[in-house]
């Protein structure tokens, strides 16, 4: 069994470190963007089997990596985390595998990224 890489993007560092750990534990592998131009160069090297993208980043905003991930190969999933509900109603959020509301309790995120990462393999 293949171990996935999971890229996760989000300008906040206590996340990212949440997430390394968590999901390290969960027995994947994990890399981690702060901005969209860490997060663009990873991608650009291959070898990501799913993103998990926060859709603020700073100035920056995550709908926009989202399109341009969709559109470099709609195949690889992304499951947007947020702290804002909102955005679901955003045409561009659609283009996600799945949307969940940021929270400390990591279930809902871990269940969406299995989720995702069978309906690809």
């Amino acid at each position: 069994m293949t171990v996935a890489r999971v890229l996760f993007v989000d300008d906040e560092e206590g996340f990212l470190e949440l997430y390394r750990s968590a999901f390290g534990r969960e027995g994947y592998t994990v890399e981690t963007a702060a901005t969209m131009d860490e997060a663009r160069a990873r991608l650009a090297r291959g070898g990501v089997d799913l993103v998990v993208l926060d859709i603020r980043l700073g100035e920056s905003s995550g709908l926009e990596l989202l399109r341009e991930i969709k559109a470099a190969d709609a195949r690889l999933p992304v499951v947007l985390s947020t702290a804002y509900a909102r955005y679901q109603d955003d045409f561009s959020s659609w283009l996600a595998d799945a949307y969940i509301v940021k929270s400390s309790d990591l279930g809902e995120l871990k269940r969406a990224v299995a989720r995702c990462l069978e309906t690809t393999s």
